[in-house]
């Protein structure tokens, strides 16, 4: 177990306070790892954070932030300095779908503020934490992208093709910054029983069509999707970078 053991480990979560990004936090907590608690809700990420000091492990600290403001980004990053010391780990989980529908009919805005968050947001803050974790010469990054990334859709397609942008993001980083030994890696789910996909898995039409073809006929829980961020974040994980790791109950293997 000491391949998974993350004492002194400082981890930034964004979209932390709920779902897998909350899931990711509690169970590296437990690990003994220090955790961020970030969304945009401060009384929300309060909660979680005594959540997870009221069952002992690492330490959390709540620090709110809307992600696709730069200033908010660089207030995070020092922030969480001040708070636990250097950045160890980076996960860039927050994202958004604020569009569901065919492409054409897809607002301008939307589809900026879907790009503005789900991919500008993560090269920013990987900008701002990187140069510690290369003066370091250790450092990982994870980005929590989609199976979307992966097939085109008729109501998603916004939504995937951010995701996908999150891979070339991720294995560009991997590229550029291996030889300081900072790993860059995704973790791709597919549908998980979130509020963020609740439209999803509520539709009944749309929960069978994610289920009926998949190995493992069910969706996801969000433990489920930690525990692949935990091997990319602890020593388990080190020889891995410029990965997509798929945890979707085989659906992409059929």
């Amino acid at each position: 177990m000491s391949l998974f053991d993350m004492h002194g480990q400082n981890v930034l979560l964004t979209g932390s306070s709920k779902g897998i990004g909350k899931a990711i936090a509690q169970q590296m907590a437990r690990l003994g790892a220090n955790v961020v608690i970030s969304s945009r809700k401060g009384d929300v990420c309060r909660a979680v954070a005594d959540e997870i000091n009221a069952e002992g492990g690492g330490r959390a600290v709540d620090i709110p932030c809307n992600i696709s403001d730069v200033d908010q980004l660089k207030m995070l990053v020092a922030k969480t300095r001040e708070a636990l010391g250097d950045i160890h780990v980076l996960i860039c989980n927050a994202a958004v779908n604020p569009y569901f529908g065919p492409s054409i009919d897809l607002p301008e805005s939307a589809f900026e503020k879907i790009l503005r968050v789900n991919v500008m947001s993560n090269q920013w803050l990987c900008n701002l934490v990187v140069p510690e974790m290369r003066t370091r010469k250790d450092g990982s990054i994870i980005v929590v992208s989609s199976i979307a990334a992966f097939h085109g859709s008729t109501d998603l397609g916004a939504y995937a093709i951010s995701k996908a942008a999150d891979l070339a993001l991720v294995r560009n980083l991997a590229v550029e910054y291996g030889p300081d030994n900072i790993r860059v890696n995704a973790i791709c789910p597919g549908l998980v029983k979130t509020d963020f996909a609740r439209a999803l898995w509520e539709n009944p039409e749309i929960l069978k069509g994610a289920t009926s073809g998949a190995p493992l006929r069910r969706i996801g829980e969000p433990d489920e999707i930690a525990g692949a961020a935990i091997l990319l974040a602890s020593r388990a994980g080190t020889f891995l970078t410029g990965q997509a790791i798929t945890v979707d109950g085989g659906r992409c293997a059929v």
